[in-house]
Parts: structure tokens; sequence; C-alpha cells
């Protein structure tokens, strides 16, 4: 079993430096090709980001996890190593439906980069992503103890999985406000679960996981670093978000259903696991929903209250918001992973939601303090 790990630990080094590789070849000729046509995301109000900047990096993304993983598990079968294909001849009725959702996913999101789409069209393509992906009986079974529950039947859980993947697809487009955020918080999700599905040996959802986060690598290093007036700088679009806003929610929901998981003796809660990385960018949306609920606004419409715009209002340059929040998101998801071991999933919900509470209180206050000392 040792071998047997080390060598699809290799793999994973493999698709991650191909990973890397390739996005850090693909990201510079979009962003020609973005100066060259003149696609660029303009300044409004409601946005940060000053002079014209090409939104067009997530055009790399589906492309390059596809084509890395293909090839590793090519060369894996030139070479005459045909481990894998048992897990992916079992799964193949996952992983089909699951390339139609990515892709569908990635195309409407180019569309609304290049011409718009209206955010009820979105919806509705999101619903039917998820709807391929309960084809493909990926579907929340269980719920691993979440309010007492375990398992569940399809008619209660197929309608959560559609809610569930629109809403954690949307939380990753929503919380891409400033430079290197969406993109470093989506990183320690793949991390975190590269590291389960290894452990829990799904091979090849590790392989997905690890070239995500690699061409996630360069664009990072783009977005955060990149100079708008050298032609370096680019935003991942809705493309970007909602790519990998659909493959968390495949790779989420492969990760917590006990149909598609050998098994290991893995002992943190496999529901801590998955949500926990993604509790800072879901737990602001439903906050900025209920906000907006609360004030008779349209809860679809954009504005300037999610986490980042209130770090920014209390004076924080765009970096150091981007850093606390992803470094909140790194504590939230130890923690949870560790007090997963001795106390209950509800438990560590509640823990969760009074921290997330007490932390907004507190940074509202803050705000107010400010512009207070600013108006005198």
């Amino acid at each position: 079993m040792s071998d047997y790990l080390s060598i699809w630990t290799v793999d994973m080094v493999l698709v991650l430096i191909i990973s890397i590789f390739c996005a850090g070849i693909v990201i510079p000729q979009i962003l020609l090709i973005a100066f060259r046509f003149n696609m660029f995301d303009t300044p409004d109000a409601r946005k940060v980001h000053h002079g014209a900047v090409p939104r067009l990096g997530g055009l790399a993304f589906m492309p390059v996890v596809f084509f890395s993983v293909a090839l590793v598990l090519g060369i894996k079968l030139f070479i005459g190593n045909f481990d894998f294909m048992a897990t992916v001849g079992s799964d193949l009725r996952a992983i089909a439906f699951s390339v139609c959702a990515v892709m569908v996913t990635y195309v409407v999101g180019m569309a609304d980069d290049l011409i718009g789409v209206r955010y009820r069209n979105k919806f509705v393509t999101q619903i039917l992503c998820a709807l391929m992906l309960v084809g493909g009986r990926l579907w929340l079974g269980d719920l691993w103890g979440l309010l007492w529950i375990n398992t569940l039947t399809p008619w209660i859980g197929v309608p959560l999985t559609v809610l569930v993947v629109v809403f954690i697809t949307n939380s990753i487009n929503l919380i891409d406000g400033i430079d290197g955020l969406a993109s470093g918080l989506s990183s320690i999700v793949m991390i975190v679960y590269a590291f389960s599905f290894l452990m829990l040996g799904e091979y090849l959802c590790a392989l997905i996981a690890i070239a995500t986060f690699g061409v996630l690598v360069p664009f990072f290093y783009y977005n955060v670093f990149g100079d708008p007036q050298k032609m370096h700088k680019i935003f991942m679009g809705d493309t970007g978000s909602l790519t990998i806003g659909m493959l968390i929610c495949i790779l989420g929901l492969k990760l917590v259903n006990p149909l598609h998981l050998i098994e290991a003796n893995w002992v943190p809660n496999r529901l801590v696991i998955v949500f926990s990385p993604l509790l800072v960018p879901c737990f602001d949306v439903v906050r900025v929903y209920l906000y907006r609920v609360r004030h008779h606004r349209n809860p679809f419409m954009p504005d300037k209250n999610h986490i980042h715009h209130k770090l920014l209002a209390l004076g924080l340059p765009q970096r150091s918001a981007m850093v606390t929040i992803v470094l909140t998101s790194l504590f939230f998801t130890a923690a949870n992973i560790l007090l997963s071991l001795v106390i209950n999933i509800n438990w560590i919900l509640l823990i969760d939601i009074v921290v997330w509470t007490l932390g907004n209180i507190w940074l509202a206050k803050a705000i107010r303090r400010r512009r207070l000392l600013s108006e005198k």
C-alpha cells in the first residue's frame, strides 16, 4: 500500500508541474489576445480596480486541468500501468456527466465574459449542470450527522444537491471581488481535497484537485502581482470562477458520497472536510443575501457589502484584505478538521456561526468608528 501511495504521490507532483507549466504558457497568450481585441473589464462604481484589465484568465482553467490529468493518465497507460482503470471504470458514469457539467459551465462563463448573460439564465444552466451530476450518481445521500441526519432519501437528497451546487458555484463567483481572493480561497479547497482523496485512495479525484490547484498558481501570480501597465495583469472572470466552483462541487460531492468512496480508516468527518474550506465564501453569501433582503433590495443584484468590501472600508489595502481573508479561511479549515476529531459536527457548525457573526459585528463597529473619525 505504501508503494502504491508513493507512485500516486509522484503522479500528483507530475500533474502539478504540468498544470503550472501549461497555465504559465497559456495565460500570457490570453493576455495578448485580450489586449489585441480590447477585451477588458472596465472599472465602475462597484469595482475596486483601476484601469482596463482583461478578464479572460479563466479560459485557461478547464483546458489545462483536463489536459494535465489526461496526459498523466496517458503516460501511465503508455508505460503499462493499468492500476487506475478499475476505479475509472466503476466511476465512468460520474466522470462522463461531470465532464459535461464542467464544459457547459465553462461555455456559459465564457459567454458571460464576452457578451454578458442574464443571471436568470445562469441559474437555469447551473440547475441543469447540477442535474447532470445527479445523473452521474453524485448527490447528497448522507449528511454525515449534520443536524443529526445521516442517510437521505433521493426525494430530499436530489433537490438539496441542486441547491448546494447552485449555492457553492455562485459563492465562488461572488467572492471574486479583489485580486487573488477567489484563487487563494479555491487553492485552499483544492489542497485539502487533494490530500483527502489521496488518503482515501481516490487517486483520479486527487489528480483533478491538484491539477486545478496547479492552474491557479500562475493565475494568482498574474492576478496579484501583474502590472496592468505592462499588460501582465488578468482577472479570471466568470469563466474561471464558475468553472472552479463547479469543479469544487463535483469533488465535494464525490468526497461525501459513500457510494463512490473506497472504505478507509479516515477519522475526520468528511462533511467537515468538504465545507470548512468553503466556509468563508458561503457564509459571506448568506450574510449579504440576508442584508439585501432586510433592506428591501434585489438579493441577486451586486453591491459592495461583501467581506472584502468591508475590509477595504476599514482602510486595508487590497492585498492585505486578501491575505486576511485567506488566513481566516485557513484558520477555520484547520480548526474545524481538528475539532471534528473530538466533537460533533453540529457543535462545530454552531461555533463557526457564532465566531463569524461576532467577527462581522466587530467589523461593522470598526467601520462605523472609522467613518465617524474621518468626519470630524
